[in-house]
C-alpha cells in the first residue's frame, strides 16, 4: 500500500506540473499559483478532517507552516519558469536540485550522515545540471527559475519531515495555509491578473488541489514506515511532464540535454537511495 500510495503521488504531481505549466502559458502565473493554493488549502483541511489524528502540538504546524512557505516559494518560481520554458528541462532542474538541497541541508543542519552512494548523486547532480541548462550554450529559458522553484522544494520536505506522524496531516493544511500568507503579496501586486473567467478559476483550483492531493499521497506512505521506497517512487514524478512535453507539445532538446536529463534521473534515484 505504501508503494502505491507513493507511486500515485508522483503520478499526481507529474500530472500537477504539466497541467500548470499549460495553464501559466494562457493566464499569469502569479493566478495559477495564489489561486492554486487556495485549491490546496481547501482539500489538505477537509482531507486533514477525514483523516483523524492522534496528537497534534504547535510545533507540527509550525514545521507545516514552515514547509507551505517552501511550497508557495516553489509553486511560484516553478509556474513562471514553466511559462516561458521548456517543461522537459524546468521540472526536472527544480525536481534534483531540490533533492540534492535537501540532501545537503540534512547534513550541515540536521546532521544527516548520508552513504556513499547519495554523495556520489550530488556529484552527479553538477554536471547533469550543467547540461540541461545547455552547457557552454547558455542557461535554456526558464532554468533559472527552476533553480530557485528548487530550493522551496527543499524547504517543503525538510520542514514537513520534522512534523510528528502522529499528527496526522494538519501539518499539510497549516503548510497551504502558510503558502496562501506567503503568496499575498505578489498576488496583490498582479490583482488585476486574478479576475479570471470562472472556468480559469476553477483549473486553477483544481491544480492546486491536486498538487496537495500529491503531498498527502507522499506523506501518508512515508508515514507507513517505506520511507526508502516512497522516496524513490515519488521521486520520479518529472519522468510525466517530461514525456509530455515531448511528446504533446513537441519540445525539442538537444542531445546535450538529454544526456543531462538522464544524469538528473540517475541522480534522483542515487540521492533517495542514499
Amino acid at each position: 500500500m505504501g508503494a502505491l500510495l507513493a507511486l500515485s503521488s508522483a503520478v499526481v504531481y507529474g500530472i500537477v506540473d504539466f497541467a500548470g505549466g499549460l495553464l501559466s502559458r494562457h493566464i499569469h502565473h502569479a493566478a495559477v499559483t495564489f489561486l492554486g493554493q487556495l485549491g490546496g488549502l481547501l482539500l489538505a483541511c477537509a482531507a486533514a478532517l477525514l483523516l483523524p489524528a492522534g496528537a497534534v502540538h504547535t510545533a507540527d504546524l509550525l514545521w507545516g507552516a514552515l514547509s507551505g512557505v517552501g511550497s508557495g516559494v516553489a509553486m511560484r518560481f516553478l509556474n513562471r519558469g514553466l511559462s516561458r520554458g521548456a517543461m522537459s528541462v524546468v521540472v526536472p532542474v527544480s525536481a534534483v536540485t531540490g533533492v540534492a538541497l535537501s540532501v545537503l541541508c540534512g547534513v550541515l543542519v540536521l546532521g544527516d550522515r548520508p552513504g556513499a552512494v547519495a554523495w556520489l548523486g550530488i556529484a552527479v547532480t553538477v554536471p547533469a545540471l550543467w547540461f540541461v541548462s545547455g552547457g557552454r550554450g547558455g542557461a535554456g529559458q526558464g532554468t533559472a527559475d527552476g533553480l530557485l522553484a528548487s530550493a522551496g522544494v527543499a524547504v517543503q520536505y525538510l520542514a514537513l519531515g520534522q512534523a510528528d506522524p502522529a499528527s496526522g496531516l494538519w501539518p499539510v493544511a497549516a503548510g497551504r495555509v502558510a503558502a496562501v500568507l506567503v503568496l499575498l503579496p505578489d498576488a496583490t501586486r498582479h490583482a488585476r491578473r486574478l479576475r479570471l473567467p470562472p472556468g480559469r478559476c476553477v483549473q486553477a483550483l483544481l491544480i492546486g488541489a491536486g498538487a496537495a492531493l500529491g503531498l498527502v499521497l507522499y506523506l501518508l506512505s512515508a508515514q507507513r514506515q517505506l520511507l526508502a521506497v516512497a522516496v524513490v517512487l515519488a521521486s520520479l514524478y518529472p519522468a510525466l511532464p517530461v514525456i509530455l512535453g515531448l511528446a504533446l507539445l513537441h519540445e525539442r532538446i538537444s542531445r546535450r540535454q538529454a544526456l543531462g536529463l538522464l544524469g538528473a534521473g540517475v541522480a534522483t534515484v542515487l540521492l533517495t537511495l542514499g
